[in-house]
C-alpha cells in the first residue's frame, strides 16, 4: 500500500511537470505572434485630408480591396482636391468626396460621382465607430446590391458610434488623427440641407509610411484596426 502511494505521487508530480513544460512551450510559442501583431511589417497608405479646419490622417483596410484601390487612385489623381464636405451632422457624421460640389450650384451636392459605382465589401467585423470611413450609397430601394458611391464617403463624427449602420454600408477604413477636426467640421453652421454656410473644402495627399510607424505614432492596432487610446 506505501508503494503505490509512493509511486501515485510520483505520477502526480511528472503529470504537473509535464502539463508546466506544454505550458511553458505554449506561451514561448503564442510571443512571436503577440510581437509580431505589436510591430506591422510593410508599409501602409497613409492619407491626409487637409481642411481649414486642419488635417484628418486616416487609413484604409486591406480586406476592402477595391475601396482601398479606388480611393487612393482618386485621391492620387487629384480627384478629390478642390471638393467639399457638402453634409454634415453634429453627433452623426461628415459627407464628402462628390465632384458636383467643385460648381457653383449648391443644389446639385450629393449627386456627383465619378460615373461608376464600387461592389459593396460590408464586413461584420468593420463597425462604425468614432472616426470610421465609410462609402456613401443610393438606398436600398434602387440599389438592392448596396453597391458604394464611386467618390463619396462619410466619417463617422458621434463620439459612441453609429453601430444602427453597421452591415449596411461598408466601411473602410479609420481616422487615426484628426478626430478634433471631425468635430469641428461636424459643428459648423449649415443650411436646412445639412451644407455648411462656408465650403468645407478638401485636398487629398497619399504618403506611404512603415505600419510600425503609423501604430507607434497614433496608437493605432493593426490586428484590430482600431485606435488604442483615443
Amino acid at each position: 500500500m506505501a508503494g503505490n502511494k509512493y509511486e501515485l505521487k510520483q505520477n502526480k508530480i511528472r503529470s504537473m511537470k509535464l502539463l508546466k513544460r506544454i505550458a511553458a512551450l505554449a506561451l514561448a510559442a503564442m510571443l512571436p505572434l503577440a510581437v509580431s501583431a505589436q510591430k506591422p511589417k510593410g508599409k501602409d497608405q497613409l492619407v491626409t485630408i487637409s481642411t481649414a479646419q486642419g488635417d484628418i490622417k486616416l487609413v484604409l483596410f486591406d480586406d476592402t480591396p477595391q475601396h482601398k484601390a479606388n480611393f487612393l487612385k482618386l485621391a492620387k489623381e487629384g480627384f478629390y482636391n478642390g471638393t467639399n464636405f457638402h453634409r454634415v451632422i453634429d453627433g452623426f457624421m461628415i459627407q464628402g468626396g462628390d465632384p458636383n460640389t467643385k460648381d457653383d450650384d449648391p443644389r446639385n451636392d450629393g449627386a456627383g460621382s465619378p460615373g461608376y459605382t464600387v461592389p459593396a465589401e460590408i464586413n461584420p467585423a468593420h463597425k462604425h465607430v468614432r472616426g470610421a470611413v465609410a462609402a456613401a450609397r443610393q438606398d436600398d430601394r434602387v440599389n438592392p446590391s448596396r453597391a458604394s458611391s464611386g467618390s463619396q464617403f462619410y466619417i463617422v463624427e458621434n463620439h459612441n458610434g453609429t453601430p444602427m449602420l453597421d452591415e449596411v454600408y461598408t466601411v473602410f477604413g479609420q481616422v487615426v488623427d484628426g478626430l478634433e477636426v471631425v468635430d469641428k467640421i461636424a459643428e459648423l453652421p449649415k443650411d436646412g440641407r445639412d451644407r455648411p454656410l462656408s465650403d468645407v473644402k478638401m485636398k487629398v495627399s497619399v504618403e506611404a509610411v512603415k505600419k510600425k510607424k503609423i501604430a507607434k505614432k497614433y496608437d493605432y492596432n493593426y490586428s484590430t484596426q482600431t485606435l488604442e487610446k483615443k
